[in-house]
């Protein structure tokens, strides 16, 4: 079976043929980093690096651009509160997400363009719709004439344009022919950046940007837009309606992931339960908090719990766990080639919870061929469950996350352990069982869980 994705504009499942054999152009929305990102940022973030590692592992050289909108109204205001000039705003905010997608292994994109870098490739599309009579200048405004769309306006969101108010650009409604257009360029005000056009000093509208940027580097048609399904409308619609009609194809394929919500509600600075990075690192390690984001499907609402973390915290445990004896056993070995079903679930709209069910399965087989002692058989699973967790960014054995690599403490600790579990080895061989259980109490105080194997006793982290 060959790749199928849910397309928004379509709301169908279809199968994928890139415009070009071989070679995939692939946009994201990136941050408006007017704050520090939260949950539902990161999991953006990991569902799409996900989305990226699974195309170049079909076979596809993907080109992927994830946008930065580095000028807005949001991060205008915190400026102006704050007293920061908006550019430290989002620089500072900006190199917050990218700490984050890294912590979380996420692998960087192609370009990472910022809108503020894209004014003549917007100035050119403004031009384009205006000659086509698509758009118009008003009082320093520059707008999209939805009307002058209107048999297509609505099309990805499913709406009719009778129904629709963009409230976004409820003001200022006197320059406007409609109440329904929309913003392409804001005039200048007092004390806020500006950028020089033909039509007047300001800045972009947010729609405008993402439309300039990706046909710069994707080209006037591409493969693959994806986003929150928030952006649904009215971003991605006004997308499509100034992209379209000024002659572009724009993007085939439209892919939206769902929302995450913190224990049945909406994230909101008002009722204080928005969860940031570090308040997830301080529960669970950067490995397992991308497992928990990569678990649900990727269309699906997620709603954070603790609860729901330290299951996920749980899972990944269970995985690494057999990993790490597995490699004990029969060496640490290479990735695999990936089993059938993995794959099915893969191209199946990027059905990630089939595909950790795949993971786990093998790792019980695993488990079992560790226990009957086969050792063929054993670094045979092992190199499964690799080439299945290295598509899904969270192999236990690679660098990034093998516990053992790149910690200075590492060889003290592991020898501090070792030694104690040497003078618990000689207490048994005495037979003073009291000391040998003493020493073992000890160890699982200090977060060490010991377990006893006819090849000796093996030794593991406690997770909580």
């Amino acid at each position: 079976m060959s790749l199928r994705l849910y397309d928004t504009s379509t709301r169908t499942v279809r199968t994928f043929e890139p415009l070009r054999e071989g070679r995939v152009g692939m946009y994201v929305c990136g941050a408006t980093p007017q704050a520090a990102p939260h949950i539902g940022h990161l999991r953006s973030g990991v569902i799409y690096d996900v989305l990226l590692r699974w195309l170049r592992e079909s076979g596809y050289e993907v080109t992927f651009v994830r946008n930065v909108t580095d000028i807005d109204d949001k991060i205008i205001d915190v400026s102006a509160r704050t007293g920061t000039p908006w550019f430290a705003v989002a620089e500072g905010n900006q190199r917050i997400f990218g700490r984050g997608y890294d912590l979380l292994g996420c692998l960087p994109p192609t370009i990472e363009p910022r809108a503020t870098g894209h004014v003549p490739e917007m100035i050119k599309l403004m031009r384009r719709l205006i000659e086509a009579g698509h758009a118009y200048a008003s009082g320093g405004d520059v707008y999209f004439d939805v009307n002058s769309w209107a048999e297509h306006y609505g099309e990805l969101s499913n709406q009719r344009l009778e129904n629709m108010r963009t409230p976004e650009d409820a003001t200022n409604e006197d320059a406007k022919r409609d109440y329904r257009d929309f913003a392409l360029w804001k005039g200048a005000k007092p004390g806020e950046p500006a950028w020089e056009t033909p039509w007047g000093d300001g800045r972009p509208g947010w729609h405008l940007e993402c439309s300039a940027m990706a046909t710069m580097y994707l080209g006037a048609t591409f493969d693959i837009h994806g986003g929150g399904v928030d952006l649904i409308f009215p971003h991605h619609e006004n997308e499509v309606a100034q992209s379209k009609a000024a002659g572009d194809g724009f993007a085939r394929y439209w892919m939206h992931n769902g929302l995450l919500t913190v224990d049945g509600e909406k994230m909101s600075k008002s009722i204080g339960n928005v969860v940031l990075l570090p308040g997830l690192l301080d529960r669970a390690r950067p490995v397992e908090v991308r497992y928990y984001l990569a678990s649900a499907h990727y269309r699906s609402l997620m709603d954070y719990s603790d609860a729901a973390l330290a299951e996920a915290v749980a899972a990944y445990h269970r995985i690494e766990g057999f990993a790490r004896r597995a490699a004990e056993v029969a060496g640490a070995g290479e990735p695999g080639p990936l089993p059938d079903a993995f794959v099915q679930a893969m191209d199946d709209d990027l059905s990630i919870p089939q595909a950790l069910a795949v993971v786990h399965e093998t790792v019980r087989e695993g488990n079992n061929a560790l226990a009957a002692e086969d050792k063929d058989a054993v670094r045979r699973h092992l190199a499964a469950v690799r080439a299945m967790t290295g598509v899904l960014g969270l192999d236990p054995l690679s660098d990034q996350w093998d516990a053992t690599a790149g910690d200075d403490l590492t060889p003290v600790v592991e020898a501090l352990i070792k030694v104690a579990l040497e003078q618990r080895q000689e207490a048994r061989k005495r037979k003073d069982f009291t000391a040998a259980d003493a020493i073992r109490d000890r160890l699982t105080e200090a977060g060490v869980l010991v377990e006893d194997t006819p090849h000796g006793p093996r030794w593991d982290l406690k997770r909580d």
